[in-house]
């Protein structure tokens, strides 16, 4: 049995310690927003905020989580998450989509921290999140977008 803090709720789950966060997520709390691309955390589809940070689920064990707080696409909230999914949707930037919840939560965990970023450190805060439909500039655009936003 593992105890987790998911989307601002403590759940219990049948799992062991060593599950991985992700399967976890979509196996056990049936939130499927978070997605399964490489399993060994080098694609990004997976990831999610852990106390904020962006993680990738796949490679995080369960039981190392500890009291820390999850939240997953499907509990993501607040100034930079809206700001975020307001210029995705301007930007147009999903094109098969599968990536983009990886690419959302990564984006957000970044401007909560740096709501001005310059492209240095969006491309490094987005190392890491593959989109296989190779939409990186406009994921830059949008992120920009949404600084500005943020920034009033």
């Amino acid at each position: 049995m593992v105890k987790l803090k998911v989307n601002g709720e403590t759940r219990e789950v049948e799992a062991t310690a060593d599950t991985p966060l992700l399967w976890v997520l979509r196996d056990e709390l049936k939130l499927v927003g978070t997605k399964f691309g490489c399993g060994i955390a080098q694609c990004g589809a997976c990831t999610v905020h852990i106390d904020g940070s962006a993680v990738r689920s796949c490679t995080t064990r369960a039981g190392a989580v500890g009291d820390a707080e999850i939240t997953t696409i499907e509990g993501l909230s607040g100034p930079a998450a809206e700001a975020v999914q307001e210029a995705w949707r301007a930007v147009d930037v999903p094109q098969c989509g599968y990536c983009q919840s990886g690419q959302v939560m990564s984006a957000t965990a970044l401007l909560a921290k740096n709501s001005a970023p310059d492209d240095a450190a969006i491309d490094g805060a987005m190392h890491g999140n593959v989109c296989r439909c190779a939409t990186y500039q406009r994921i830059r655009q949008a992120i920009h977008d949404a600084a500005a936003k943020l920034e009033g």
